[in-house]
């Protein structure tokens, strides 16, 4: 089972119940969206005013029940190592978190595109989540587990794995 939860008050409870649909779909496997956003402020970084976004998949770590909880955050997130990154997850663990900001075209200052921004945001959360069924980047340029240091490798993605990486997450979620 995999629980949807909310960081920050501007994720739009839309957003995440069809980003649920579309994950049960692809993955064939439940998933549920928590009624409760949850502030990040913690986590700001006035320096870089972005989220420190493993002080984010720490807290959250403590809110799961033994389900696979992915984090979809309406703030801009890095990694100490990097500018932004559009997620991160626990390799293995339970814990993922995706952001929504550069994923969206008013980021880049074009016109919003509602269907564009929700197909970034299924190919980051399947990137995301399959960390946490063990997975690490894909060579195959297609597949979402393909490393995306940009939008625009983003937009090259299919939204459904490839056929090694479809394995390994079929394995993992049996065991």
């Amino acid at each position: 089972m995999i629980h949807l939860l909310r960081i920050g008050s501007d994720v739009a409870l839309e957003t995440a119940d069809e980003l649920a649909a579309a994950l049960a779909r692809e993955l064939r496997e439940s998933c549920h969206v928590r009624p409760e956003p949850i502030d990040p402020s913690f986590a700001f970084d006035p320096v870089r005013n972005q989220y420190h976004a493993t002080s984010i998949l720490r807290a959250m770590t403590s809110m799961t029940e033994g389900e696979r909880l992915l984090g979809i955050a309406s703030v801009d997130l890095y990694v100490p190592i990097f500018t932004f990154v559009f997620g991160e997850a626990q390799v293995s663990g339970r814990c993922a978190l995706i952001s929504l900001t550069r994923l969206r075209q008013e980021y880049y200052g074009l016109p919003s595109d509602r269907r564009l921004t929700a197909e970034r945001l299924l190919k980051e959360a399947l990137h995301e989540l399959g960390h946490t069924y063990g997975l690490r980047h894909c060579h195959d340029w297609s597949c979402p587990m393909a490393s995306s240091t940009s939008i625009e490798r983003m937009d090259l993605k299919n939204r459904r794995y490839c056929l090694r990486c479809h394995a390994a997450v079929r394995a993992a979620s049996y065991s």
